[in-house]
């Protein structure tokens, strides 16, 4: 084949991955097809024969080594991760009887808190938080 054409099929594989939500397949045979059209275009490509085979080792060989570590490289780094506020420091806005609903204040935003301790909390106090229920903190003497 010519070289132009196998650069417009690498260009379609391409779009194909780009366009099917697939499971990043497609782009390491537009990676091959690519690499073959530019070993034609300088004249290394050799016969049809072998410019087949040099696709099809090219895109077999990138997709066993480099699909994974790319998938790897392009997966978002906090999915799944939940910001724990568990024994986090919190300061006491008011003060809070045993069992009852007040406010505090962590990291720096105002926030309903329970005392679940077994002492009052005054105004100012410096607090740990138990756990978070909802928008509410569970919290206690430090």
């Amino acid at each position: 084949m010519v070289y132009w054409a196998w650069i417009l099929v690498g260009l379609a594989l391409l779009v194909i991955e780009l366009a099917l939500p697939g499971g990043f397949f497609a782009f390491f045979f537009g990676l091959g097809a690519l690499l073959v059209g530019a070993l034609v275009g300088l004249g290394w490509g050799g016969p049809q024969w072998m410019q087949w085979l040099l696709f099809s080792g090219i895109s077999v060989v990138a997709l066993g080594i480099l699909r994974k570590p790319m998938q790897m490289w392009l997966k978002p780094k906090n999915i799944g991760k939940v910001d724990s506020l568990s024994r986090e420091p919190a300061i006491a806005l008011e003060d809070i009887a045993v069992g009852a609903l007040g406010k505090a204040e962590l990291r720096g935003s105002s926030w309903n808190a329970k005392n679940a301790g077994a002492l009052a909390i005054a105004k100012g106090q410096r607090l740990k938080v138990e756990r978070v229920d909802g928008l509410t903190l569970h919290v206690h003497h430090e």
